[in-house]
């Protein structure tokens, strides 16, 4: 009696192709996802993109920045991007804090005046020394750390012969004065180093940090507040989606009942009917947005209200465009048990890899462009400009832009598939 049961339940399965999908699709999608994501790296990371300010202009910091550029894990960019082909001037201090701000890069390394005088030191005799700075956007994590380890390395294979130097100057003071034998050699040592820096050699070392003086700012968020509005953001839109799907799902049973020809029956027509399904699922979706955004000002300090306008922006868009993704699900589907399987299929997909789930700049740069796809990405990048970045409303019109593109284009083709309940 058991087998028949096993043949029973497996006859049933292949009938429910949303469940035989949820059974077998879904897992081997998320698994390629997680796999280009995490496992096509090769044990690298990806090139962290650091912009370079070049305060000093002397011999010392020219032969630091070559360093950073001739890192294969670093993408250095020293000037302004061309416009209609005209070089740009190079960065300043002020022009690479702006450019972090606004999201052009995680990093930017200013070095001071006076670096190539003393770049590198040992001992206290470090705390008088100039500090490269350091500024970052906290919402990378990776990013900083990636670099500042760079900065060190750097400073010892590309200036292996001013370490040298400093190294014996530290060494001389703390060990109470050389002999004539060992400054010979030592000299003998340092032409031999200048050398070599000079006809563009390079040299391998290993060692650990701190020859080099950094300090850290963070220019963009760091505080707790900016990471709850980054995941409100996220986990909001992704359940919006799940939401707006499942409203939009409402339209098969209203089919199978024979509401919906009643309704087509009166002066109500197709557009019509969309357009009223269209509106009261934006509207759902956009409080939804609210009670996530007021729950994180009342318990977890979101700075909310002085974001207000912003927000409002970004929520009425969002809540449109997932709201005709919803309704594009539903007239594809013929009942609630396909648009189920459909809808967690996608929206998972979706959110993926477009940064609900974890953040996009931890993907490799094909996948984050394959984001850009989705509506996830464009909602997250427009209410990280308001609660991360504090970048004015009109900054936000490439993410509007796009917002309501794709709310118009799926709410057309909606209306073109659900022709099939027009001529039932």
């Amino acid at each position: 009696m058991i087998m028949p049961i096993v043949r029973s339940a497996i006859a049933s399965l292949r009938r429910d192709r949303g469940a035989l999908a949820l059974s077998f699709i879904l897992p081997v999608v998320f698994f390629t996802i997680f796999a280009v994501i995490f496992g096509g790296r090769k044990g690298s990371t990806p090139k962290v993109r650091v912009l370079v300010v070049d305060e000093d202009h002397s011999a010392g910091s020219q032969r630091l920045v070559q360093g950073l550029m001739s890192e294969g894990s670093l993408l250095v960019t020293t000037r302004l991007a061309p416009v209609k082909g005209k070089e740009q001037p190079e960065y300043t201090a002020a022009t690479a804090e702006a450019a972090v701000k606004a999201g052009l890069a995680p990093v930017a390394i200013v070095i001071p005046k006076g670096f190539g005088e003393n770049p590198i030191s040992f001992g206290p005799a470090a705390e008088g020394r100039p500090t490269i700075q350091l500024l970052e956007d906290s919402s990378d994590m990776i990013a900083p750390q990636v670099v500042n380890g760079m900065l060190q390395k750097v400073a010892m294979t590309s200036m292996p012969d001013v370490m040298a130097e400093q190294g014996t100057k530290y060494l001389d003071t703390m060990a109470g004065g050389l002999t004539k034998e060992q400054r010979s050699q030592i000299d003998d040592g340092l032409r031999y180093l200048r050398d070599r820096a000079g006809s563009g050699a390079g040299t391998t070392a290993n060692g650990s940090g701190g020859l080099v003086a950094v300090k850290t700012r963070e220019v963009v968020g760091g505080n707790h507040n900016d990471m709850v509005s980054f995941y409100a953001a996220a986990i909001g839109v992704m359940f919006l989606l799940f939401t707006a799907s499942g409203a939009a799902g409402a339209m098969l049973e209203e089919a199978e009942s024979g509401t919906l020809d009643r309704v087509l029956s009166s002066r109500v027509t197709m557009t019509s009917f969309l357009l009223g399904k269209l509106t009261y699922n934006s509207v759902l979706a956009f409080v939804q947005l609210v009670v996530m955004f007021v729950w994180g000002w009342a318990v977890f300090k979101l700075d909310f209200w002085s974001h207000i306008p912003g927000f409002v922006v970004m929520g009425v868009c969002t809540a449109v465009a997932v709201s005709a993704f919803g309704l594009l699900l539903a007239s594809f589907c013929k009942t609630r048990a396909q648009l189920g399987a459909l809808s967690t299929l996608v929206i998972l997909v979706m959110s993926s890899i477009g940064g609900s789930m974890f953040p996009r700049y931890f993907m490799p740069e094909g996948m984050q462009k394959a984001g850009l796809l989705t509506i996830n990405a464009w909602a997250i990048d427009g209410f990280t400009k308001i609660f991360w970045r504090d970048e004015p409303v009109s900054n936000l019109w490439p993410q509007v832009l796009v917002l309501v593109g794709i709310a118009v284009g799926l709410f057309l083709i909606a209306r073109r598939v659900a022709r099939k309940w027009e001529f039932a």
